[in-house]
């Protein structure tokens, strides 16, 4: 089971809670323990202040992931961890990228769960692998290769 904390700190349009959660339990459908985590929706300066103190990158971007870092045996929470989407930065490019609003929510979402998951884009190989199975779950939407035109 999903327990999700949806935190609206933007004015920017959004989808609502429903179709969030669904995006989360398809990224998340490999773990079977239940999983707690938080979305917050922000607008561009507080997106760029948690880019500059995080990533000490001084530009907001479009989702920013925060994996719960629990030691082992401390707390027997379920928590996987936060994610932070910037809206007008996920607008932007979904206008300049010629992809539907849904679709590139559908693929951040996914994206940053899948990071709260432990996988990542740094290495060639890793970026591979998280990107053939952000394709397979956004397919599974009805919704293109998000990286079709990056080749």
């Amino acid at each position: 089971m999903l327990e999700l904390d949806l935190q609206l700190a933007s004015d920017g349009q959004h989808p609502d809670e429903a179709q969030l959660r669904r995006w989360c339990e398809l990224a998340l459908r490999q773990r079977t323990a239940d999983s707690e985590l938080t979305i917050r929706l922000v607008d561009e300066e507080e997106g760029r202040e948690l880019n500059r103190t995080w990533r000490h990158k001084d530009y907001a971007t479009n989702v920013l992931s925060f994996p719960a870092e629990i030691p082992d045996g401390i707390l027997d929470i379920p928590l996987l961890g936060d994610l932070v989407i910037c809206v007008p930065v996920l607008e932007r490019e979904a206008a300049e990228q010629g992809k539907t609003l849904e679709a590139h929510w559908a693929h951040l979402v996914i994206h940053g769960c899948l990071h709260l998951l432990g996988y990542d884009h740094i290495e060639e190989d890793e970026a591979l692998e998280m990107e053939e199975l952000e394709r397979q779950l956004l397919a599974e939407l009805g919704h293109p290769d998000p990286y079709a035109g990056d080749e």
